[in-house]
């Protein structure tokens, strides 16, 4: 192989805004997750709040939300984009009662960073990296 070429893996695939597509793709990651001989936490866990945030806070009825995977050098990177660019979600912590509000809580601690990007519209993608072994 040339040394200036970088071998990406990536995996991407459309999947409905529903409690059931959220399901698949944690199941769709791991076993792509297992295929590159990844280890399965955190992204696994990464992988099913933000698809759950997607299928719940992200859902626009008859537009599918995307899962892509990819790892360049030693770093994956999960992203997960919905047709909800006008719903950012939040970064400070929920009152003590509430009932949701802290999936992203866990993605904070389980990822090495992640964050928003907008666009284009009406899309947003919440993505997360995660340093590989």
């Amino acid at each position: 192989m040339n040394q200036g070429t970088a071998v990406i893996r990536n995996f991407s695939i459309l999947l409905s805004p529903t409690p059931r597509g959220a399901r698949l793709a944690r199941l769709l990651a791991v076993e792509q997750l297992r295929a590159w001989g990844m280890p399965l936490h955190p992204a696994e866990h990464i992988v099913a709040e933000l698809a759950a945030n997607a299928s719940t806070h992200g859902r626009v009825p008859g537009r599918d939300f995307r899962l892509t995977l990819y790892i360049v050098g030693d770093t994956l990177r999960i992203e997960v984009t919905d047709t909800r660019g006008d719903r950012l979600p939040r970064t400070e912590l929920p009152p003590p009662d509430a009932e949701s509000g802290r999936g992203l809580l866990l993605v904070d601690a389980l990822s090495t960073r992640w964050g928003v990007s907008p666009g284009p519209t009406p899309r947003k993608t919440v993505w997360a990296e995660v340093a590989c072994p």
